[in-house]
């Protein structure tokens, strides 16, 4: 069998290891440098002879994560020009119409890549799925609004990447008509936009959601006043001629201080309402409604019918927002006092808490504040985005991770459950411990496979009732609209 595959811009030479072939750092588009820096993606260009596809490439512009999320979180930075690149894993690169997967990375449209060791595709091939791992670009070249810029650019990315899949894939032995993208946090926000993209329309059959909603796209008037401001920060005219001559440095350190402004002060007047809700007062740079790549909210889009023929899949960790307030120390700061505050700040009515706590007897107030933000921020997204692409016409499903991690007390908390779903708790132990349970991961990496392979992950859709498989639970594995009284706090 050759080490050698033919894509369209060129011949690229892999490596083979355990009966997976591994072609690494695939430039999918042209380098994002000079006047492309601010432009949609073009084709990468041809080149000469075999291109060696046996590391990975460089990744996208960024800063690396602050502590403590720095020491659970595994994150290369690897500059370079060519870093709209993806990585393919098949188990066959002769084979025909295997099922293809592609991963979006998540890292709140600023952080992460395909080189991430959790990502690795290997678990994937070797039961029989060409994995795809894609680069996109983030923060101020990705999603910054600029006149004389297209906005979206990160998207465009993605749906460039997905194109790509589409005119290669076979030649890595995949199926271009029984593709499915799937993605976490940020990632799981992009697949749920890209389903109500026309600008993506047939260019995937099958989507999963981990941890992500419908709504993470702001709306161009306020997207424009995150633009002013930087621009204001920055001393320069708020268009991308003059962002595109700005130092990469100097627009990098300008955007890690974006962020901590609007992190300590989500004034909705500064920033706009949208961006500040949307953004869940975290997300400064993200999917921007423009009337091209998303015409709408992408959940009004889902419930008004787009993307009705594509099966989804959706869920989250039972503890997402822990991640967020534990290792920070926040959670052990909060105290009964002030609670109500903290609440408040988020816009959410302090009376629920008491609904929260009384569920939960022994937690501190911490705890309860964690269980609060992780169905504001992530389960009640979830559950909507599933109802609407039912309204829409479509088919949702709906899964839970609820395995508790016991490292500093995260319990299931964000972004623990994908090194389950890829197979590769080898490499999470930062995240997992020491001894993270394997048949979970089987039954989680074995749900991915079917439902990439066939559409149906073993359990029922959603309809009058919601069933919620449960990964990692101490009960019944399948539930029925789980802790209902709270969710309908957010949703009815």
């Amino acid at each position: 069998m050759t080490d050698t595959v033919q894509t369209g811009a060129g011949a690229v030479r892999g490596t083979v290891t355990d009966g997976v072939w591994a072609f690494l750092g695939i430039p999918y588009a042209a380098a994002p440098v000079g006047p492309a820096r601010f432009a949609a993606p073009a084709p990468a260009p041809r080149w000469e002879g075999v291109r060696d596809a046996t590391a990975p490439g460089p990744t996208c512009p960024q800063s690396p994560y602050a502590a403590p999320a720095a020491a659970l979180l595994g994150n290369v930075i690897e500059p370079g020009d060519e870093c709209l690149n993806l990585s393919v894993w098949t188990p066959d690169p002769g084979a025909s119409a295997l099922p293809v997967m592609v991963w979006i990375h998540g890292g709140a449209f600023t952080r992460g890549s395909n080189r991430i060791e959790s990502y690795d595709g290997r678990a994937f091939a070797r039961d029989g799925v060409v994995l795809v791992s894609v680069n996109y670009r983030l923060g101020i070249p990705g999603f910054l609004s600029l006149d004389g810029a297209p906005d979206n650019r990160g998207m465009l990315d993605q749906i460039a990447a997905l194109r790509w899949v589409q005119d290669n894939i076979r030649a890595f032995g995949g199926d271009p008509d029984n593709v499915t993208v799937f993605g976490e946090s940020a990632g799981g926000m992009s697949v749920a936009a890209l389903l109500a993209s026309p600008a993506a329309t047939g260019l995937f059959h099958r989507a999963v959601v981990q941890s992500g909603n419908a709504t993470a796209a702001a709306d161009v008037e306020d997207a424009r006043r995150v633009t002013a401001v930087l621009a204001g920060n920055l001393g320069v005219p708020a268009t991308a001629a003059a962002f595109g001559a700005l130092d990469p440095g100097r627009l990098q350190s300008a955007q890690d201080d974006l962020g901590l402004e609007l992190a300590q002060n989500p004034d909705p007047a500064r920033w706009g309402a949208s961006v500040v809700q949307r953004g869940l007062g975290v997300m400064s740079l993200f999917p921007t409604i423009d009337g091209e790549v998303l015409t709408s909210l992408p959940i009004d889009a889902l419930a008004a019918g787009a993307g009705t023929d594509v099966p989804v899949l959706a869920g989250t960790t039972t503890d997402e927002f822990r991640f967020f307030l534990v290792p920070t120390g926040i959670a052990a700061a909060i105290t009964a006092d002030t609670l109500p505050f903290v609440l408040h700040r988020y816009g959410i009515d302090p009376a629920i808490a008491d609904l929260y706590a009384g569920h939960r007897p022994g937690a501190t107030p911490g705890d309860v504040l964690a269980a609060i933000l992780t169905d504001y921020a992530f389960r009640s997204g979830t559950v909507a985005l599933a109802d609407a692409i039912v309204r829409g016409g479509g088919t949702a499903r709906l899964y839970e991770f609820a395995w508790p991690s016991p490292v500093q007390d995260l319990r299931a908390c964000h972004a623990l459950e994908i090194a389950f779903v890829f197979d590769r708790l080898d490499v999470a132990h930062r995240l997992t411990g020491d001894r993270p349970p394997q048949s979970i991961a089987d039954e989680m990496h074995r749900a991915w496979v079917q439902f990439a392979t066939t559409g149906d992950p073993g359990w029922a859709p959603i309809g009058a009732s919601r069933p919620v498989r449960v990964f990692g639970g101490e009960g019944d594995p399948v539930v029925t609209d789980p802790r209902s009284d709270e969710l309908a706090c957010w949703i009815g």
